[in-house]
């Protein structure tokens, strides 16, 4: 009778080493959402491990989080529109060239790339049945994220990711460059229009003020007071940005009442 072989003895971890944990493989309504992602995006990942990255939020309890890659695609986003400004716009200097990049980059329009691109599906975070939609900044930083997965990809593949990525960011953005008016950017930015109002008013500078912080982590909801001198304004939003943003407005409209829309 023949012998069975013997059981070969198990791996163990090294001492001390940390243990592998696997991204768990997305469920197939959202393998479907990563998919028409792509498709939106114009990019198919060669790794696709760097998407599932990109894709998970930090609420996920995942191995990892797209924490990193969006520190780097808030890096490369801001140089790609930066590059993009200055060759586009050679008729700008350097004040307008800021104010417009501010505007492109800010967590309000990210955001709204995000849902064109059906980013909400596609992202793998704890969400209770009950909770709020997907805040802002989630997304926003999501898609960051994204655009720093799409750079690496690129570049794994031999491939030239500068211009790859430059290419996506161009389709987005590059209309509204060449169609912007220096004298209107102020407008846009309600934090730098009440700081120059003020200055021509000879009040003091703005002082924002964070008075409350609520909601889950996914949905955050942040309460800003703003005062000049004995005026002040306050207003909530998803990230502590856009309710610095909006208290601004707010007071803008009491500082002048009849100018400011």
């Amino acid at each position: 009778m023949t012998k069975p072989p013997p059981l070969q003895p198990r791996p163990t971890r090294r001492p001390g080493a940390p243990a592998r944990v696997r991204p768990k493989a997305p469920a197939a309504p959202q393998a479907r959402a990563r998919q028409e992602l792509e498709t939106r995006l114009g990019h198919a990942f060669h790794d696709r491990t760097l998407l599932d990255e990109a894709l998970t939020h930090a609420s996920a309890g995942a191995g990892s989080d797209n924490q990193r890659l969006e520190f780097l695609g808030d890096a490369l986003l801001n140089f790609t529109v930066a590059q993009i400004l200055f060759e586009a716009r050679p008729d700008w200097q350097e004040g307008p060239m800021s104010k417009l990049r501010g505007q492109l980059v800010r967590t309000q329009t990210l955001h709204a790339w995000a849902l064109d691109l059906g980013l909400a599906g596609a992202l793998s975070a704890v969400r209770p049945k009950k909770a709020p939609p997907m805040g802002q900044k989630p997304l926003a930083d999501a898609l960051e994220a994204l655009l720093a997965a799409v750079f690496l990809d690129a570049q794994r593949a031999g491939t030239d990711a500068t211009s790859v990525l430059r290419t996506l960011v161009e389709a987005r953005f590059l209309p509204a460059i060449l169609a912007a008016r220096p004298e209107a950017l102020t407008r846009l930015d309600p934090k730098t229009h009440l700081q120059e109002t003020a200055a021509r008013l000879g009040l003091p500078a703005p002082v924002y003020t964070q008075l409350d912080q609520s909601g889950p982590g996914h949905a955050p909801r942040f309460t800003v007071r703003v005062a000049v001198a004995d005026q002040a304004a306050e207003a909530q939003g998803s990230s502590r940005k856009q309710a610095e943003g909006e208290a601004a407005r707010r007071l803008l409209k009491t500082l002048c009442p009849v100018t400011e829309p």
